[in-house]
């Protein structure tokens, strides 16, 4: 029978994981310890030290992280805040949630990020209070410097949006270690994922960290006082357990990431131009953490071929992402204007993910490329 890969898989652990989170769990659980406590507090040190910066703020969840760095650098009611047009619906809905107006940026299909262009002009046009960058796909935009640098001279306070990044470097260092404020997630399906949702904010600025920490816990400045509005995000200690266990072993699980991506970037980048499948790589200042698979077809018909041979042979693919955020039902009441052309339509129509997680195999590996290969007639 032939081999069948999911496009992921969640259940694929080192010897003795389970064993150990459970114990966790009953621990804690035994403890009632469920909210905060010492668990919390040794992630966000494990993380301040893994990612390279000096604050760590867990949360509830990626979206929440997003809203929260907003709400510390100042974001309110009719800010224009610069959202790229090519992400997940979270960053554009962060920015509503929190009284924002998002003006969208064109992308950069070269890699997945903003184009430097439509940000630069989205700069001067709409004199944002904040901008948003999504660093999609396990790297970030090939300008990062360039972008952070323009945002610095304008005085745009600039939230770097980092789901898909954790493990990445750019410049030898993490990416988070050169942002003002990052955020990332702990969706299940995250390089560093959860037992359910959960979220963090990143920062070497003492003052945003501490603004941070307080919006996560109801604006708190003792048990009954409150110096700011804020809400419920805190993560409870049964997901920080898990995500401490998650990172003993998140080395090993970056490095299988990293050497399945390598094996498809080979075998792709050697097929001939004309049949209608390239793959995207990560620019050459970042070590990618192996979070996806990038190909871009831009034939439909191909595309289509492609994909139904893909499902027929019962492999896993995704769309990462099938559309803008410039045109989801949704976005109509909210958005003041997009900046630059239809680079983000083009790269969504086009996009295609093939299985990437843990320890696949490489069996699994080449049975994908080998329905890959007979579907584009190679």
């Amino acid at each position: 029978m032939p081999l069948s890969v999911p496009f992921i898989d969640l259940k694929r652990f080192e010897p003795g994981f389970e064993d150990a989170v459970l114990g966790s769990f009953s621990s804690l659980t035994q403890n009632a310890q469920f909210v905060g406590g010492s668990e919390v507090a040794r992630l966000e040190k494990r993380l301040s030290e893994q990612v390279g910066v000096e604050h760590t703020v867990s949360c509830a969840n990626g979206t929440d992280a997003i809203q929260l760095a907003l709400r510390a650098i100042g974001v309110e009611r009719g800010d224009i805040v610069l959202v790229p047009n090519v992400t997940f619906w979270a960053t554009f809905e962060a920015v509503v949630n929190v009284g924002g107006t998002p003006v969208t940026v064109d992308c950069d299909i070269s890699d997945g990020g903003v184009s430097f262009d439509a940000f630069e002009q989205a700069i001067k046009s709409s004199r944002p209070k904040a901008a948003i960058l999504a660093h999609l796909y396990g790297w970030g935009s090939a300008r990062l410097r360039e972008l952070r640098d323009l945002c610095d001279q304008n005085d745009v306070s600039l939230v770097e949006d980092g789901a898909q990044c954790f493990g990445a470097e750019f410049e030898d260092a993490s990416i988070y270690a050169g942002a003002s404020i990052a955020t990332t997630s702990f969706y299940p399906a995250k390089v560093l994922g959860a037992a359910g949702d959960g979220g963090a904010v990143f920062t070497n600025d003492p003052q945003l960290a501490e603004r941070t920490r307080q919006l996560t816990n109801h604006g708190r400045t003792a048990h009954y006082g409150h110096g700011l509005v804020g809400w419920n995000s805190r993560m409870d200690a049964l997901q920080a357990a898990y995500l401490n266990h998650a990172l003993d072993h998140i080395d090993a699980r970056i490095s299988s990431r990293r050497a399945a991506a390598g094996v498809y970037e080979n075998a792709l980048s050697k097929l001939d131009p004309g049949c209608g499948l390239e793959v995207m790589s990560a620019p050459k200042s970042y070590s990618q953490n192996g979070y996806c698979n990038v190909c871009l077809v831009r034939d439909p018909s191909v595309k289509n071929r492609l994909e139904a041979a893909l499902k027929g042979a019962g492999i896993g693919f995704g769309n990462i992402y099938p559309s803008v955020m410039s045109e989801q039902p949704a976005a109509a009441q909210y958005l003041k204007e997009h900046v630059g052309g239809r680079m983000g339509q083009d790269l969504c129509t086009s996009v295609l993910n093939l299985p990437l997680f843990p320890y696949i195999t490489r069996a699994e590996l080449d049975r994908v490329l080998d329905v890959v290969k007979e579907a584009l007639d190679i």
